[in-house]
């Protein structure tokens, strides 16, 4: 499996993977308006996406890296930036994708100087919320928040070594 950039022409391939994902695990429901976001995510330049290949270069997984001022309102300031939209194919999951994307978006962040990391999670997204863990992320519980009435966000923190 090879994590990288992901390129421009897959973009529309990387917003139907997020969605398929996440309506296989049951946090997209049908007629979600939430699904063209996902869709959209990366599209606009604003954000780093990352992909994780198979061998035969079919894409598995994606995350996306999100700097400020562009991320959402969980990210409060030029030292942090936000991991979204983390999604691996229902087929591959188990596999360490997820492990293997999560390692990429903190690597691409520290490369940017970024000193916290932060994500919003939904509370059902029990796997994910083992892979952030082990990734080292914890709760943050002041900073959930929910987006639209009746969607409640957990969110989670990482705090990044320096750069010397």
């Amino acid at each position: 499996m090879q994590i990288r950039d992901a390129q421009p022409g897959e973009l529309a391939e990387i917003g139907e993977l997020r969605v398929a994902a996440y309506r296989s695990g049951g946090f997209l429901p049908a007629g979600s308006g939430y699904a063209q976001t996902l869709r959209a995510l990366g599209a606009d330049g604003r954000g780093q996406v990352l992909v994780a290949a198979a061998p035969d270069g079919t894409l598995i997984g994606t995350v996306m890296l999100q700097l400020w001022p562009q991320a959402e309102e969980i990210v409060r300031g030029p030292d942090e930036a936000e991991v979204r939209a983390l999604a691996v194919r229902p087929e591959a999951r188990g596999s360490g994708v997820g492990k293997a994307l999560m390692a990429g978006v903190i690597d691409r962040a520290a490369e940017r100087g970024v000193r916290h990391l932060v994500l919003c999670s939904q509370p059902e997204m029990a796997a994910a919320h083992r892979v952030y863990e082990d990734a080292g992320f914890t709760r943050l519980p002041e900073r959930d928040w929910s987006p639209v009435p009746q969607v409640r966000l957990l969110a989670y923190g990482l705090l990044l070594p320096e750069n010397s």
